[in-house]
């Protein structure tokens, strides 16, 4: 269970993180990606946060999330330089790709029609449970 101190400081390093990757994507020159953050979970301690993130459009996600994770010292000293009234310490950042929104529309995919496992009866085979 989360307390109340873990979702404040992660709602206010989700803030300025997503702030700190748009500014770095419209300089590098990724005019067309969209970067979130759609999750933020800090330990108990409060010494590591581990980032979400949603990257549009999908196809140079992972690319995207290896960059973002060699440039991880430059973007702690940006949140710290940002949050130095608020937070003491800036945890470690540990970057992860967000991949519901993927999950979500292979389920939608399902629902609609589009995969039917009667008609088709090897996707059967990648359902089961092992």
């Amino acid at each position: 269970m989360e307390t109340q101190r873990q979702r404040k400081i992660g709602g206010v390093i989700q803030k300025d993180i997503v702030d700190i990757l748009q500014k770095a994507a419209i300089d590098g020159g990724l005019k067309g990606t969209l970067i979130s953050v759609s999750k933020v979970v800090v330990t108990t301690d409060l010494s590591i946060a581990k980032v979400y993130i949603s990257i549009f459009p999908n196809d140079k996600a992972q690319e995207l999330l290896e960059g973002i994770k060699s440039n991880q010292p430059l973007i702690k000293h940006e949140l710290s330089q940002r949050t130095r009234n608020q937070l003491r310490r800036v945890p470690d950042l540990l970057f992860y790709l967000d991949d519901s929104l993927d999950y979500i529309e292979k389920i939608e995919n399902s629902l609609k029609g589009e995969e039917n496992p009667i008609e088709n009866r090897d996707l059967l085979e990648k359902r089961k449970k092992s």
